[in-house]
């Protein structure tokens, strides 16, 4: 069955609170092995998630720092998030019923991008009012560019496993992770515009564009609709 197919097998149940989580799909339920199978693989791209995040955020916050750059800063903070939410999808599946443990987890995911959206918001209004400007950074060119190639592969596995699985958290998850590549893309540019052609408003205009990514994103996963 193709992942179209799979998907429009998965019908949401509307909630007191308004959040929609997909049903578990009725192939999930009728093969426990391959449920097994797909919790098993969850499990291992979260944690190379988490491994990978846990790199990039210290290379990037570093980089950024020396750099003066609020758009590496941010985007090393987006990674210390990714580390959170795949943390809260680890928990979800570790237990012996991770349905039970889907709407908590959400909440989680959806906390961590509004204080992100935050941060990065303050700090690049302080960067375009008059702060300092921010620095070429080859480090942060390497890294955005390494990340907008590895990143869309973690993320297209964990939806596929996520959506066969009927997992809203899951999904979640895997469009942090996507949100992750167009964030690299968008940091990759910045960092271009500021280093070749010294505009240094590219830099905290970016991260803007960060922030506003992150408030769209935070606010499905608060409704859990992520099963989308």
């Amino acid at each position: 069955m193709s992942e179209n197919t799979s998907h429009i097998g998965v019908t949401a149940s509307a909630c007191a609170d308004g959040c929609c989580a997909p049903a578990v799909p009725s192939r999930g339920t009728a093969d426990p092995k391959r449920r097994a199978v797909l919790t098993r693989r969850v499990r291992l791209l979260v944690a190379a998630t988490i491994a990978y995040n846990v790199i990039e955020a210290v290379i990037a916050i570093t980089a950024g720092t020396i750099a003066s750059s609020t758009a590496l800063i941010g985007f090393g903070l987006d990674s210390v998030i990714e580390v959170a939410s795949a943390t809260a999808v680890a928990w979800q599946f570790s237990g012996a019923d991770p349905e039970k443990r889907e709407r908590t987890a959400l909440r989680v995911i959806a906390v961590s991008f509004f204080a992100l959206a935050a941060y990065v918001t303050i700090e690049s209004v302080r960067a375009l009012v008059g702060a300092e400007a921010a620095d070429h950074s080859t480090v942060g060119i390497v890294l955005a560019a390494v990340s907008l190639l590895v990143m869309p592969f973690l993320s297209a596995a964990q939806r596929r496993a996520g959506r066969e699985l009927g997992s809203a958290s899951a999904v979640a998850d895997s469009k942090q992770t996507l949100l992750c590549t167009y964030l690299s893309g968008v940091l990759l540019v910045g960092l271009l515009l500021n280093s070749l052609l010294g505009w240094s408003w590219a830099d905290p205009v970016a991260a803007l564009v960060i922030a506003a990514v992150a408030v769209k994103e935070g606010r499905e996963a608060w409704r859990g609709q992520h099963c989308c």
